[in-house]
């Protein structure tokens, strides 16, 4: 978007605005309802209410965006058919929108986008092609084909309707938390994060909006510290929902005046609150919908004004998405089970001689950890020109306690465990 057009859309008025795509959105998407979460609150010394928009139609907030943007199109825009980019969310809210308006869609996605969003965007009638290896990639195509074809492209992130329609969870967060004090929103392109920030901003600018942001996807920080938008190296995050290597204009410029500060996570911080959320809430959340999870536990040391206010505090971590197919499921929970100490992998030789596996089954037995594989292999010993068998084994623990109990009590029976993982 050039620099005019992102004036010209700085100079609307907002509040107007964003209440004409609640009234268009009213009966499509869902107000999700706030969920209050005592296992974070417990952890982070404040009240968290999660914002569950992995509970929305499709999965995903970006049904608001899409379908506000495809209600404001002409019946003459409609018929010429709709294309867009997406690495899954926003893909399945334009295959809805358009399907519910009576228009063709056709997506662009990036080739590492997960089957299952692929199979859900198909599954609302519109037609997918598969292009490039990040978001950008896939962008550019469907600009290819919205020139070639007439198409109306109908951007992820860097238009004012698709971030208005972003925005009405704002409204909704201020309905319903009279007293909340933050907000915490996941930024990739920036539709949702300026869009809600744009919405508290508008109504209740005292409310701090925090973005957060995985520490392999770097575009808006860096953005942010050169005070324009600045395209990122690479991107590698396996919250593909937030992996942008360029931010949106008009979405840089509305949170370059109202986002309050910048919280950075690691992939172990992702992982870790994609499984509490399974455990503790039983809810299904994604990568990208996990980023401001994972924000909430460095709050305090990251985020200068939420640390420098005066509590108490009333955090809102939007929960943006939960499409996850189950084999990235499944990876997550081992890498958090790991990550947790509730799964240990060690090797250790033992001598060739009958009896030695049953001493160590049997330890591991009196010290309650559940074997899970064995690996008794004759020629994987580190000294090969030994009478000495390797023994690689996977176990459920407890913990990092449990852990080191299990490998004192491995060495006190003379065995040298060396762990794995």
């Amino acid at each position: 978007m050039d620099q005019k057009d992102v004036l010209k859309n700085l100079q609307r008025d907002h509040a107007e605005e964003l209440k004409l795509a609640a009234k268009r959105l009213k009966g499509t998407a869902r107000h999700t309802r706030i969920i209050e979460s005592p296992a974070l609150s417990a952890m982070t010394g404040h009240k968290i209410l999660l914002k569950p928009e992995n509970l929305q139609v499709t999965g995903s907030f970006k049904i608001r965006g899409a379908y506000n943007k495809i209600a404001s199109l002409s019946e003459e825009e409609l018929a010429r058919g709709i294309v867009t980019a997406s690495a899954g969310n926003h893909a399945q809210g334009v295959a809805y929108a358009a399907r519910e308006r009576g228009a063709k869609a056709t997506i662009c996605m990036p080739q590492i986008t997960p089957p299952l969003k692929v199979d859900a965007t198909k599954a609302y009638g519109a037609d997918v092609v598969l292009y490039g290896d990040v978001f950008d990639e896939a962008a550019a195509k469907a600009r290819e084909l919205s020139e070639q074809e007439g198409m109306i492209y109908v951007p992820p992130f860097d238009d004012y309707e698709v971030l208005c329609g972003q925005g009405t969870i704002g409204l909704e967060i201020l309905d319903d938390v009279p007293d909340v004090t933050d907000v915490v929103v996941p930024l990739g392109g920036g539709g949702l994060g300026a869009g809600v920030a744009l919405a508290i901003k508008t109504f209740r600018p005292e409310v701090r909006v925090i973005g957060a942001i995985p520490e392999g996807s770097p575009a808006f920080l860096n953005s942010f510290r050169a005070g324009r938008v600045v395209e990122a190296d690479q991107v590698m995050t396996s919250a593909e929902g937030v992996a942008v290597k360029h931010p949106g204009d008009l979405t840089f410029a509305l949170l370059n005046e109202f986002l309050d500060d910048l919280v950075t996570v690691t992939e172990r911080d992702i992982n870790e609150m994609i499984l509490l959320m399974l455990e503790k809430h039983k809810l299904v959340v994604e990568g990208a919908g996990a980023v401001s999870l994972a924000a909430l536990e460095h709050l305090n040391l990251r985020s200068r004004k939420f640390a420098a206010a005066p509590g108490p505090h009333v955090v809102v971590p939007i929960v943006s998405g939960g499409n996850i197919d189950t084999v990235t499921m499944g990876a997550v929970i081992q890498k958090g089970m790991i990550a947790r100490g509730r799964i240990m992998n060690f090797e250790v030789d033992l001598p060739d001689t009958p009896g030695q596996l049953v001493k160590v089954a049997t330890l591991l037995a009196e010290h309650r950890a559940n074997v899970i594989a064995l690996d008794h292999d004759q020629f994987k010993a580190s000294n090969h020109y030994t009478n000495a068998v390797a023994l690689g084994v996977t176990v459920e623990t407890n913990g990092p306690d449990h852990i080191d109990e299990i490998l004192a009590a491995l060495r006190d029976a003379g065995f040298q465990p060396r762990r794995v993982y």
